[in-house]
């Protein structure tokens, strides 16, 4: 069993069943959607995806504050190093390593990845998903900010995810259109919608994905609510 948290937009919370927790892509402070009665009380593992500040902006307090393994490309690992992150765990899209109960494979993200630092943009390094193995031999799919692309059907034929989660606002990553295609070719049972609503200009919707998939594809659209933990 994994207990699934929403904390708005992009950011999540998972907790394995041996109490290992995972945050992924940490934005709170200034998140308008982030539950402020949230606390992390434990952080094992942190994933980030890309260097942009809807992703990262807490991710070096919290790593202060909890240590945990930290993992993300190659480059924003060493700019995370430099700000005093410890167990800063770079790698590359393809590789795979151990993160505690569980193995994280990086897989490729059509995005950008600049890094805002004092006034600068800063090259990040790729856009990246990942892979989680589970122990229980269950695989999730994390996409991260993405437009559609074709090889997703080679994530799909490599790691079979049971559980995708994929980005439908629209402007900075695909939209329900094109995350419907996304469920075609990853063949995820269930998916989770992402970073929708935050912000008035991020059109795509849950309820559309679903229309869209409706008669099409066999696969379930978890509606999460903000802060309300789902098991899975």
């Amino acid at each position: 069993m994994v207990e699934i948290v929403w904390l708005g937009h992009g950011t999540f919370q998972l907790r394995l069943d041996d109490g290992q927790t995972v945050v992924i892509d940490p934005w709170v402070k200034d998140n308008p959607a982030f539950p402020k009665e949230h606390r992390f009380t434990r952080i094992d593992t942190m994933l980030v995806t890309h260097g942009h500040f809807d992703h990262i902006a807490d991710a070096v307090p919290l790593a202060r504050e909890h240590k945990p393994q930290v993992i993300g490309n190659y480059e924003l690992c060493a700019w995370l190093e430099s700000k005093g992150v410890e167990n800063a765990c770079g790698m590359n899209k393809g590789g795979s390593q151990r993160a505690g109960s569980m193995r994280v494979t990086m897989t490729h993200a059509v995005h950008s990845c600049g890094i805002s630092d004092e006034g600068k943009i800063l090259y990040g390094g790729d856009a990246c998903g990942f892979v989680l193995h589970l122990r229980d031999g269950r695989r999730i799919y994390f996409a991260g900010d993405t437009a559609v692309f074709s090889d997703m059907a080679l994530i799909a034929e490599l790691y079979k995810p049971e559980l995708a989660f994929l980005p439908v606002g629209d402007l900075f990553t695909m939209g329900p259109l094109e995350a419907a295609m996304a469920c075609r070719l990853v063949k995820a049972k269930q998916v989770i919608p992402m970073h929708f609503g935050t912000f008035p200009p991020l059109t795509g919707s849950p309820e559309e994905l679903s229309g869209m998939l409706a008669g099409h594809v066999e696969c379930e659209v978890m509606g999460l609510s903000i802060g309300a933990p789902v098991e899975w």
